[in-house]
């Protein structure tokens, strides 16, 4: 029989723009409990979008957490009530690299960091890609840098440990599979059960 983790107590710590802590008292196996700090997130989408030359659309931008510019893919949270994660897909890839895509197919699911956050990035693959005005940028994305670069040469960044960003790793890696045949993309508004919705809910209290 499964131990059953149940939630004892649960003390909130922070709440903020974008995330919140909380510490929870967690029943362990034995009878005795464990302090575990989770960090609440909205989630994420993030965008393979990958034009006809089969070049994928990379960004190069600061954080702050790192203190470095990482390699990445178009991404944004999910923190519009009622928009579905396509959706937020769609806009920021218009909002953070000035293109929109007609074909849209759900690759994977990541968990950022599942000792420590309930963050779950949904990672889609975009095609038939346009160019489309880009809202004026500010903050981190005044700095922001676009490059396309071949799939097959980000994936080799990625195995160099140029590319780190978890969600970018699975994505681009996912990308060949489905490119390749070997195995199929999900539709793009396919179920999402492991979305985090708690600090959403808090938020909109």
């Amino acid at each position: 029989m499964n131990h059953v983790f149940e939630t004892v107590s649960s003390e909130p710590v922070y709440r903020g723009n974008i995330f919140a802590l909380r510490a929870d008292e967690v029943l362990m196996p034995g009878g005795r409990t464990a302090r575990r700090e989770v960090v609440e997130h909205y989630g994420a989408a993030v965008v393979v979008a990958l034009d006809e030359d089969g070049a994928v659309v990379l960004i190069h931008q600061y954080r702050h957490a790192v203190g470095k510019r990482l390699w990445e893919l178009p991404a944004g949270l999910l923190d519009v009530p009622g928009e579905s994660p396509v959706q937020t897909a769609r806009r920021e890839l218009v909002e953070e690299v000035g293109l929109a895509a007609r074909d849209w197919r759900t690759l994977v699911d990541v968990a950022a960091s599942p000792g420590m956050t309930d963050e779950v990035a949904r990672v889609f693959l975009a095609t038939g890609l346009s160019e489309v005005d880009r809202p004026e940028p500010s903050e981190e994305e005044a700095d922001l840098r676009i490059h396309r670069v071949p799939l097959d040469e980000a994936l080799r960044m990625a195995m160099a440990g140029q590319i780190i960003n978890g969600s970018a790793v699975s994505g681009l890696f996912a990308a060949r599979a489905v490119l390749d045949g070997t195995l199929p993309a999900r539709e793009a508004e396919a179920e999402f059960p492991d979305r985090p919705t708690r600090f959403a809910a808090g938020r909109r209290i």
